[in-house]
């Protein structure tokens, strides 16, 4: 955990199964050349995280260029998730008028009983611009009713507008809370395993003709 951090949670556990993976023809870009299965860092290394009094929020960027570098069976989980919602993140997508929607996972966690959580004031500073989510898809029973137990969790996945960038420094803020540890803690630590991921990819043999 940084020291940007303005409030500290608890150890809350991250959700997703382990599935088969396959991602939808629009989150992918240019840009996404990373090979698959090479990636070692686990979702703790990456997630935003910090705390209100009643909840705890996990950020967890889905773009490509971040996932492909976590273990392979995270990637392969997000990426299965990703697939999964597919038609309704389509749908959210169109409706906002965005052809290339920013993913990001949020989580809520009760840290009292009948804690309450506002999905929408979740925002993303990137290059100097602040973004809103354009559409949330709920992943979570709990999500409608807006109000989670302690120790339970309430998950959606985000779209944003495109021009996030997670190579340089951003924050995330919520009600008046901010983590702006991005670029001393997560984006440093993705640079590094990108850096490995790319010289494991030219050791590997050739593939057979």
């Amino acid at each position: 955990m940084t020291g940007a951090v303005r409030r500290y949670g608890i150890q809350a556990v991250g959700l997703v199964a382990v599935l088969l993976t396959a991602i939808p023809p629009y989150r992918l870009t240019a840009q996404d050349t990373l090979p698959t299965g090479l990636g070692t860092l686990k979702r703790d290394d990456i997630v935003v995280r910090f705390a209100t009094a009643q909840v705890e929020i996990q950020v967890l960027p889905l773009a490509q260029s971040v996932i492909r570098l976590l273990l392979p069976d995270t990637y392969r989980s997000l990426s299965d998730l990703i697939k999964t919602k597919r038609a309704q993140l389509d749908d959210a997508a169109q409706r906002a008028g965005v052809q290339h929607p920013t993913l990001v996972m949020v989580s809520f966690y009760g840290l009292v009983p009948q804690a309450r959580f506002v999905p929408e004031d979740i925002n993303i500073t990137s290059r100097g611009q602040l973004f809103r989510p354009v559409a949330i898809v709920p992943l979570s029973p709990t999500w409608s009713g807006q109000q989670i137990d302690a120790r339970q969790q309430a998950v959606a996945l985000y779209l944003f507008d495109e021009g996030i960038s997670f190579r340089e420094a951003l924050s995330v803020s919520y009600q008046g809370l901010t983590n702006d540890g991005w670029s001393r803690g997560a984006m440093r630590a993705l640079e590094r395993e990108r850096a490995r991921v790319l010289a494991r990819a030219q050791s590997l043999p050739p593939p057979e003709p």
